[in-house]
């Protein structure tokens, strides 16, 4: 049991939900400590498994069996980030997801995404013999509940309250989604906080004497993300944040996975693309093998049974490696580039940069960056798998609330917010990475009235230039705006925006021909319903007694283990008694009579059976 001597009354942790592994962390003696997980682990993968046996298997156990249960071990950032289930289309003669970018890794993915009630992407997975048909905030709560349980074992006392970090790119409905899946999960959110706040935090970089600027570059199993901070007097601004959320560590996997899949294709004329067990043994290689080039020049890749019966032996170098991906390598840059545009800042101004996430590790990378800031030292002290959880937990120690306006100045718009005009297009009000809170800004745009619901202006976040294509935040409607207007006619509406020191967003419109006026305000709105919360909490713990029926099924099979192994032992032992005693006796039996052996003829009998 760990002692938190900085706290007093609840204990709050930090929680970094990731694509590839998770951590938690906790502020305790002057220091933020990450905890061992129940494994010795000091990250736990971010795999969310439905098993006959054991039921519901999270973390890695889950991993442990993928390639035996491959179809119903979710992974990845459907486990976590449920932007990759928002941000997706239904096909609707195949019922699967085509994602807007063009990403390859969805269609590896050997588990199931479908459409559910009102075409909302659902995992589907077999739970104690029957579908089961799951949101993504419902199955990021599962890890959310491991990271939760494995706190409490080893701070030895309850949890209920956290901080979460989530990538800088983040859109307000990923961040809602994000505080629901923590619901299900029974933890209260003092904050939602951006992974390279947190970074900087965890360097202590607040703590600084002197003002700079930090740029913190965040790449991650799923999302490359950059935040160009600004530090001065203890505070924390975001001055710029730039990112690609279809860009990571998983994208690198991926080319070698095609990789080898076509090299395997080569030397046996097979197509392992269609075996679900062997793509999950082969992405598992190629991400211990991606880990392995970080540090060795070259790694293995050794698959026995590969696919129908035949072995599958590999190698790949450093420098094989990097040319299959250097041009996303390269795209990695983009963000940063565009973040000093952003907030108009040469390079030279750059004081610190800190590296975050486990890709970030890569050789190649490092240089690209270290290349662009003309051979600037990177901050790489913190492991940067852990970074994130430890900034949380510092920020989780301050309280929350009203506390966390000491540490953080006002921030900026992640994204660009607009409307959609006639035609599709997607109208800028407020650009991306405006300082907040933002004062009124109007604008004039053309919208075709709905034949029934009259004047609708729908309002987006996003920088696609068609609107649908971009993150829904509301709609307003002007019931009575159409009348009079002629069949197919544009008519001119006004809106005015403005956002406000807490993030909330102000939207109101009017048409200036009837002169009909709406205004809403919104926050993060959640696209769930309470009642559905309720439900998912609650079979979420009727599910979570399958992890500690795991645990004791797994106790009770380390125990059996043991008995068999102590068992096997002293039937060896007995098995080497029994045949030395035998061994003894025929000795016994070999020794000559006393009538007729002579003194050398007995020394020759004992050195005789000495040597045997």
């Amino acid at each position: 049991m760990a002692e938190t001597g900085e706290q007093h009354g609840p204990v709050l942790i930090g929680i970094d939900l990731g694509t590839a592994c998770s951590g938690v962390a906790v502020r305790q003696n002057g220091r933020a400590e990450v905890v061992t997980n129940g494994h010795g682990g000091r990250a736990t993968p971010s795999y969310v498994a439905f098993t006959d046996t054991e039921g519901l298997v999270v973390g890695d156990a889950a991993k442990s069996q993928a390639s035996r249960n491959p179809t119903n071990t979710v992974f990845g950032e459907s486990v976590v980030h449920s932007c990759r289930l928002l941000n997706v289309l239904i096909d609707p003669d195949l019922r699967l997801l085509r994602l807007y970018s063009d990403k390859a890794g969805l269609k590896l993915w050997p588990f199931k995404v479908v459409a559910g009630r009102g075409d909302k992407p659902m995992v589907a997975a077999n739970y104690k013999g029957k579908q089961k048909l799951l949101a993504a905030e419902e199955v990021a709560s599962m890890l959310l509940s491991k990271m939760k349980a494995e706190a409490e074992a080893y701070l030895g006392c309850p949890v209920k309250n956290a901080v979460i970090t989530v990538p800088a790119s983040f859109d307000v409905v990923q961040r809602r989604a994000t505080k629901d899946a923590c619901a299900i999960a029974g933890l209260d959110v003092l904050g939602v906080i951006h992974e390279p706040t947190a970074a900087a935090v965890a360097y202590g970089l607040h703590e600084s004497a002197n003002d700079k600027n930090v740029l913190v570059f965040d790449l991650g199993g799923s999302h490359a993300s950059v935040s160009l901070l600004a530090v001065a007097s203890g505070k924390i601004a975001v001055m710029a944040t730039a990112g690609d959320p279809c860009l990571g560590g998983e994208d690198f996997n991926g080319r070698m996975v095609e990789h080898f899949i076509a090299k395997f294709k080569a030397g046996h004329r097979k197509d392992v693309s269609r075996n679900a067990r062997a793509m999950v043994r082969l992405r598992a290689a190629c991400e211990q093998a991606k880990r392995t080039l970080s540090s060795a020049s070259w790694a293995a890749i050794e698959l026995e049974c590969f696919h129908e019966g035949t072995d599958f032996y590999s190698t790949i170098t450093r420098d094989q490696f990097e040319d299959l991906n250097l041009d996303l390598f390269c795209k990695c840059m983009e963000p940063i580039k565009k973040c000093l545009m952003d907030a108009k800042m040469d390079r030279r101004s750059v004081d610190d940069i800190v590296l975050v996430g486990g890709s970030t590790r890569i050789p190649r990378v490092r240089r690209l960056i270290q290349d662009l800031f003309d051979g600037k030292e990177l901050r790489k002290d913190i492991n940067p798998d852990e970074a994130a959880a430890r900034g949380a937990a510092t920020i989780a120690s301050r309280g929350g609330g009203d506390s966390l306006l000491d540490l953080f100045l006002p921030d900026a718009t992640p994204r660009s917010i607009g409307v959609e005009e006639a035609g599709g297009a997607m109208a800028v009000v407020i650009p991306e990475n405006t300082a907040i809170p933002v004062r009124e800004t109007k604008r004039t745009i053309s919208v075709q009235p709905h034949h029934k619901k009259g004047v609708v202006v729908s309002v987006f976040e996003g920088e696609k230039p068609r609107a649908r294509d971009n993150t829904l935040f509301c709609e307003l409607e002007l019931p009575g705006a159409h009348r009079g207007a002629k069949p197919g006619a544009k008519l001119p509406v006004s809106v005015c925006f403005s956002v406000d020191a807490d993030g909330v967003l102000t939207v109101s419109a009017s048409d200036k021909v009837n002169g009909h006026k709406k205004q809403m305000r919104f926050m993060e709105q959640s696209q769930l319903r309470k009642k559905e919360i309720e439900r998912m909490a609650k079979e979420a713990k009727y599910m979570a007694e399958d992890e500690g029926n795991k645990e004791r099924i797994k106790a009770k099979n380390s125990l059996e283990e043991f008995l068999y192994k102590k068992r096997r032992a002293i039937e060896d032992e007995k098995r080497k008694v029994d045949d030395a005693l035998c061994a003894v006796e025929e000795m016994i039996q070999k020794v000559p009579g006393d009538q007729v052996s002579s003194a050398g003829e007995l020394s020759d009998a004992l050195k005789k059976l000495m040597i045997e």
